[in-house]
């Protein structure tokens, strides 16, 4: 990843100020960074022909834009070109069960980046953002793969967000309700973690019999996402 040139604090804004549980709020940029890297799927929040849509779509980071693909969001764009957008990068770490249903909760990672998306077309820009993108899914997969051509190029829809407006909570730890009255019951209380890993790399059938994932690919067998 490249350095930010952005600030090492997030801005505290009307859209990013934590109302509600703002012990978990957090305005350290490494943080929404960490949350941006140990991922590549987010959550596109965009007003299309004047309806609410949330759409899942990849993402790649460069510390200073998110770049992901936005066919649906670039139709907004041609109709409202100044809509500001809100894309969202959740991770769940755990159930927090408690001695109470009241009390249960759950350990998180989360970011909300606030913004303008604006469509790329500058062709070494769009190359580099895929690039950053298809990174971001699959390291070093950008070298082993054909990269696209200008025809696909073309047809790629690719948007930039400006990650200067974000807003980042974090629950950690286990349940608080273990100094009060329902102490007292002997229900069991703690966290059951959620750790997702890669599987074992599935071979396309049509390849010739034998072949074998890159190391980068077959490497990542077992290992932790997010």
């Amino acid at each position: 990843m490249t350095h930010s040139s952005l600030p090492p604090t997030l801005p505290n804004t009307d859209r990013t100020r934590h109302r509600r549980l703002r012990e978990q709020g957090s305005l350290d940029r490494g943080a929404l960074e960490a949350i941006l890297d140990a991922s590549f799927v987010c959550h596109l929040g965009v007003v299309v022909d004047g309806h609410p849509m949330v759409v899942p779509t990849v993402y790649g980071n460069d510390r200073t834009n998110l770049y992901f693909h936005g066919s649906v969001a670039g139709r907004s764009l041609i109709a409202s070109p100044r809509a500001t957008v809100c894309v969202t990068v959740t991770h769940i770490d755990g159930l927090v069960l408690a001695r109470s249903v009241f009390e249960h909760g759950v350990n998180y990672r989360s970011a909300m980046i606030y913004g303008v998306p604006r469509l790329v077309t500058d062709p070494e820009e769009k190359l580099e953002g895929l690039r950053c993108l298809t990174e971001q899914a699959a390291p070093a997969q950008w070298d082993y793969a054909r990269r696209p051509n200008r025809r696909e190029l073309a047809a790629t829809v690719l948007l930039a967000l400006s990650l200067e407006e974000a807003s980042v909570k974090i629950r950690t730890g286990g349940p608080d309700d273990g100094d009060g009255p329902d102490a007292a019951l002997g229900i069991w209380a703690g966290v059951l973690p959620l750790v997702a890993t890669w599987g074992e790399p599935e071979t396309d059938p049509l390849l010739p019999a034998g072949s074998e994932p890159p190391h980068h690919i077959g490497s990542r067998s077992g290992t932790r996402l997010g």
